[in-house]
């Protein structure tokens, strides 16, 4: 069987990112945030060879979903244990996530080409309309799912180096530190 491009998932970043994300915006909707995430995600894995969060990604109606960052914005304490945290910097209220700490977010899990990456992402997704977010998440990587579990694979663009990189982290991905 072939091996599929998994990487270990960082809550540590996925926190830092998303209340980075709740400080800019005090109330974003969670689509609006899970497609910032797959937008800078797909873009750092296209330019250095490693996404940001490693994160299990599941083709849904309305696009790409990162399932434990969407588990940490519900405010699910799956991720509290790991984190040494006892609650989230951020309430979800309807499909809003709404901050609710005074805290500054603690970029450092975050390199500087993820932060680069992340407001990039973030500013392409709060730019559109939830028409467009889902139109422009809808590409082959998505597609190619068929409401499933995405492959990193899909996700790298070509290029005339696609070939290498895939087999590269299908060997090795799920050694790198994300």
């Amino acid at each position: 069987m072939d091996k599929q491009i998994r990487f270990r998932f960082s809550p540590q970043k996925a926190l830092a990112a998303i209340h980075w994300m709740v400080c800019e915006c005090q109330r974003i909707d969670l689509h609006t945030l899970l497609k910032a995430c797959y937008f800078a995600d797909k873009e750092h894995l296209n330019r250095f060879n490693r996404p940001i969060f490693g994160a299990v990604y599941r083709a849904m109606k309305f696009g790409p979903v990162p399932v434990e960052i969407y588990e940490m914005a519900k405010g699910e304490a799956l991720w509290l244990a790991e984190l040494g945290r006892d609650r989230y910097p951020w309430d979800l209220k309807g499909y809003h996530v709404v901050l609710c700490d005074n805290d500054e977010p603690d970029m450092a899990a975050l390199s500087s080409s993820d932060i680069e990456a992340l407001r990039n992402g973030f500013q392409k997704s709060i730019g559109m309309t939830f028409n467009e977010r889902t139109a422009a998440t809808h590409g082959p990587d998505w597609q190619a799912t068929d409401l499933g579990v995405m492959k990193y694979e899909d996700m790298i663009e070509d290029s005339p180096s696609r070939d290498e990189v895939i087999a590269y982290l299908k060997e090795n991905s799920k050694h790198l530190r994300i």
